[in-house]
């Protein structure tokens, strides 16, 4: 037990200090990421969780590692759908691009916060509640299907409950100003859009946890493999979108792959009482189906595109959508 306690309190203590050395050091100062220095990050993160990797196969067995292997996959898998979601936002509030990594910096926080959160109340619903184990499978079934049949993603922020309320109870700017979430106007404090753009962003993380909570508990129920892989993949998803974000409509049957995993692990979980899977199995699987969604996709480019918005980001610090500013001045 004190070894478990000492190894959750290392790896926390650990991911503060990269998230501080991250904010306070590398990215100090706000700039436009370019392409090779989020690649860089990017390899740089897959590396750090691969080596975490070989450290949890070394200290507790080929089982962990396989198990914490198979849910990284599948984590930065489904959070790659995340990120034409982060694009549609971004576009949407025409987001300068150098204040984008602060956004996703400080929704990454809130995300490791409430998948913490997700994951000890997924695993003690499981244990008090065996039954759940079918409903999870079956949310993982449906939200699949959902996806396969998914013909473009779409965002509507003015239908977002959490920012219609944020909107009644705080005056919200018609401007960006410098990076900065609040500012003080007239002696009243006031929220920038780039406040509203964090809570998008965050509400829609807690959305995509439904889908993704749930699958990695199919593969696993120690709940420090569960959340290890979430951080791992949630913390290399900033440096992950900056590089992907020019090509990411080049993945446009990428989503049907996804739709496949999330079928076959809910499967997999409603089976389980049956059949049991060996997790070397569901690894080989699931990176064949993304292996296969990935190569359709290059051999088969879209003629269109990939159907999300093409709303030009901003580079300055005034450059709202003009309903987006319309609704800030009548929330004043």
């Amino acid at each position: 037990m004190t070894q478990e306690l000492w190894l959750w309190i290392g790896f926390n203590a650990f991911i503060v200090g990269m998230l501080v050395l991250d904010l306070a050091v590398f990215h100090k100062k706000p700039h436009e990421v370019k392409f090779k220095e989020a690649a860089g990050w990017s390899v740089f993160w897959i590396a750090l969780a691969l080596v975490f990797n070989a450290g949890l196969w070394f200290v507790r067995g080929q089982q962990a590692g396989l198990e914490f292997l198979t849910a990284y996959l599948i984590e930065k898998s489904l959070s790659v759908d995340n990120l034409f979601v982060f694009l549609l936002v971004f576009s949407y509030f025409a987001v300068p691009a150098k204040h984008q990594h602060g956004v996703l910096f400080w929704g990454i926080l809130g995300a490791l916060v409430f998948r913490f959160i997700f994951i000890i109340a997924g695993i003690e619903l499981l244990e008090s509640f065996h039954w759940l184990i079918y409903v999870f499978g079956a949310i993982l079934i449906v939200s699949g299907v959902k996806l396969w049949q998914e013909k473009e993603k779409k965002i509507e922020p003015e239908k977002n409950p959490l920012v219609r309320l944020f909107r009644r109870l705080m005056p919200v700017t018609p401007e960006y100003h410098d990076g900065k979430f609040f500012v003080r106007q007239s002696g009243k404090l006031a929220a920038t859009p780039l406040f509203v753009v964090l809570l998008v962003v965050e509400t829609t993380d807690i959305v995509f946890a439904v889908d993704s909570i749930p699958a990695v508990l199919a593969i696993t129920r120690d709940p420090f493999i569960v959340y290890s892989s979430n951080a791992f993949a949630i913390l290399g998803l900033r440096a992950l979108y900056f590089a992907l974000s020019g090509v990411m409509r080049m993945f446009h049957h990428l989503h049907y792959g996804l739709s496949a995993v999330l079928v076959f692990i809910g499967v997999k979980m409603i089976a389980s009482e049956f059949v049991k899977v060996p997790t070397v199995a569901s690894l080989a699987v699931v990176a064949a189906i993304l292996a296969v969604s990935i190569w359709a996709s290059l051999r088969w480019p879209a003629k269109g595109g990939h159907a999300v918005s093409e709303t030009p980001i901003a580079s300055g610090d005034t450059a709202v959508r003009p309903e987006v500013a319309e609704d800030a001045e009548s929330s004043r």
